[in-house]
């Protein structure tokens, strides 16, 4: 992709701050840092999202994470973490490429948890969700 940003990070056209490379994917830390140690990981091949990724692909972007947050635990002993990614517009995407953040979380840092992203269950009880699939 020719706009990409990740893309061109990738290429090398635009410097990082790079905590792990291999192959197949590229952790560095975020420039507009949310938390101390904030780090993206991102495959090498331009997907908009996981559903678009190869299950080979998949499986090095989560072992890549693994590794990245071994660096952060190491260099920065963080009290915890939160780890995840944003899925199209609705979600919060913002760059069209599968990026994973790394979010190291610190004992009265101000943050929450997962759960304060959306409190909207819908109408349906989740009996009646499950008989969709």
């Amino acid at each position: 992709m020719d706009n990409c940003i990740f893309c061109k990070i990738i290429a090398g056209e635009i410097p990082n701050y790079t905590l792990y490379e291999d192959d197949f994917t590229l952790a560095f830390l975020d420039i507009t840092p949310r938390a101390k140690g904030h780090t993206l990981v991102i495959p090498k091949v331009h997907a908009e999202n996981l559903l678009e990724l190869d299950e080979s692909h998949v499986k090095n972007l989560l072992l890549a994470v693994k590794k990245a947050q071994e660096k952060l635990d190491k260099v920065l002993k963080p009290d915890g973490y939160n780890i995840g990614w944003n899925h199209g517009e609705a979600g919060g995407q913002v760059v069209p490429h599968l990026h994973i953040h790394i979010m190291p979380r610190y004992v009265g840092d101000g943050g929450t948890n997962m759960h304060a992203i959306v409190n909207n269950p819908g109408s349906e009880s989740v009996e009646e969700n499950f008989k969709l699939f």
